[in-house]
């Protein structure tokens, strides 16, 4: 079995690190800071409103918003509330941005990092502190390999066993999957939905396994696809360096692997987690 080799992300150690140039303390200095001077301004609104609410003029709700577009302003409530409100706003910015920045999500397939997202709308998230970022991202450093082999079982496990092609047992030289694209008299056209994601977990995968930086959402194979579709709808076809993909009117697509070496990497992950389906090495 070949050794799982990946370019690891950039995740903390111990408070010294730093995650593209940005300190801990810094954010969580600077972060205290901000909510310090919130607070005051809440303070100083109040104070004002109820010095304009004596005159007649009502209070800041008033006239400090656009009268057509007047909507609810956290910095309006009363300070206990609107305090929690903000706080909870301005770490969760906090943590997306340190995730973003640590590499973690790269490793992740869309289910998870979907699962990470989701967990940042809950009322309950951890408050933005040296301690507790430094916990998080220890976590997240020491289960980064079972991080990226989930995403390739999870993959593994929504392809269709109705084809051939797709054995329950590893991937093969290619994998069939259905509803990658559209046809209609126009031509083809590409799906955005749980399939592109799909795909683009596996090219990250295989760059991840290869080495290689990860393209950002922008240039990775999904776009680079849909590009492909859109600017030669008599094409049937696409080819990059981890590739072949040839789609049919039905909407299904073939994806033959072209690195071979690339391939063993992921199946040497599925013998893993479910020894004996694959067949030992001679």
């Amino acid at each position: 079995m070949s050794d799982l080799t990946f370019t690891e992300p950039d995740v903390l150690t111990d408070h010294t690190d730093v995650i593209c140039s940005t300190s801990i303390e810094r954010i969580v200095t600077e972060r205290n800071a901000a909510l310090t001077q919130i607070e005051a301004l809440i303070l100083q609104l109040d104070d004002i409103s109820t010095l304009t609410r004596s005159i007649g003029g009502k209070t800041a709700l008033d006239w400090a918003m656009k009268q057509d577009f007047r909507c609810g302003c956290w910095l309006m409530e009363k300070t206990e509330t609107a305090m929690k409100a903000i706080t909870r706003n301005l770490d969760r910015g906090i943590w997306r941005d340190l995730m973003k920045q640590s590499g973690m999500l790269s490793l992740m397939d869309a289910a998870a990092r979907e699962q990470w997202y989701n967990s940042l709308e809950k009322d309950d998230i951890p408050a933005v502190s040296e301690a507790n970022i430094l916990s998080t991202f220890e976590q997240l450093h020491q289960s980064k390999g079972d991080v990226f082999e989930r995403g390739v079982i999870n993959v593994f496990k929504r392809l269709s066993w109705d084809y051939k092609s797709n054995s329950p047992c590893k991937f093969g030289k290619k994998i069939i999957v259905e509803g990658l694209v559209s046809y209609t008299r126009w031509g083809f056209s590409f799906n955005w939905g749980w399939r592109r994601d799909q795909l683009v977990d596996l090219e990250r995968m295989l760059m991840l396994l290869d080495g290689k930086p990860i393209p950002d959402n922008r240039e990775d194979i999904a776009r680079r696809l849909s590009d492909h579709i859109s600017q030669q709808k008599t094409s049937d076809s696409y080819e990059d360096a981890l590739f072949k993909i040839k789609y049919f009117q039905k909407g299904s697509a073939h994806i033959t692997f072209l690195r071979p070496d690339l391939t063993d990497k992921l199946n040497d992950i599925i013998a893993k987690h479910y020894p004996g389906m694959l067949p030992s090495k001679q």
